[in-house]
């Protein structure tokens, strides 16, 4: 099986992307994001701590993550592979993801990472935002998403170059011609 990481800054374009793959690829998808907003709607006691940790821009911690994750991938039984999307945001989760793997006799293929500029992408989350509804989706929360992502998350690339798993992906263009760059990485 399969196991990607569909990785880059928020409003690169991943939960776009994912769709594209599992229709081509009849892939899994583990978002991180579309599981804690159900949490969040459901106000599970988990939805409840993250609610707090997202408003304020943080990263949720990673053992909540972890766990909730290990708990959703169990779930995928006849999937010709899996997108994680949005996890690891952190060195810590990419560690704690290849042990995960490894226990169920895997490992991640690829790190298909979504490059954008900063502009497009608070152009982009801001567009976002007036359509969706979505309450982190404003300038100010935005901003502090992006120097989390930066400070925080950013250095999973390093993790996954060392591993020899990243494959950059320039994630702007048309949706088709960012899906034809992941495809044929997908396909290597």
């Amino acid at each position: 099986m399969k196991y990607l990481v569909l990785f880059g800054p928020p409003g690169s374009g991943k939960g776009t992307q994912s769709e594209n793959i599992i229709a081509k690829y009849g892939y899994g998808h583990i978002s991180t994001g579309d599981v804690l907003r159900a949490e969040m709607k459901n106000e599970t006691e988990l939805g409840k701590i993250a609610k707090d940790y997202i408003e304020k821009g943080q990263l949720v911690p990673d053992s909540l993550i972890i766990d909730m994750l290990a708990k959703t991938l169990d779930n995928f039984t006849d999937a010709k592979g899996i997108i994680f999307d949005g996890f690891p945001r952190t060195t810590a989760q990419a560690v704690a993801l290849k042990k995960m793997l490894a226990a169920r006799g895997g490992d991640v293929t690829v790190m298909l990472n979504l490059i954008v500029e900063e502009q497009e992408l608070i152009a982009r989350l801001l567009k976002r935002g007036e359509t969706s509804g979505r309450s982190d989706d404003n300038l100010e929360t935005i901003q502090k998403r992006l120097d989390t992502y930066n400070s925080q998350t950013a250095p999973v690339i390093d993790f996954y170059k060392a591993e020899g798993k990243l494959a950059n992906i320039k994630g702007v263009g048309t949706i088709d011609d960012i899906f034809e760059r992941i495809s044929i990485e997908i396909e290597k």
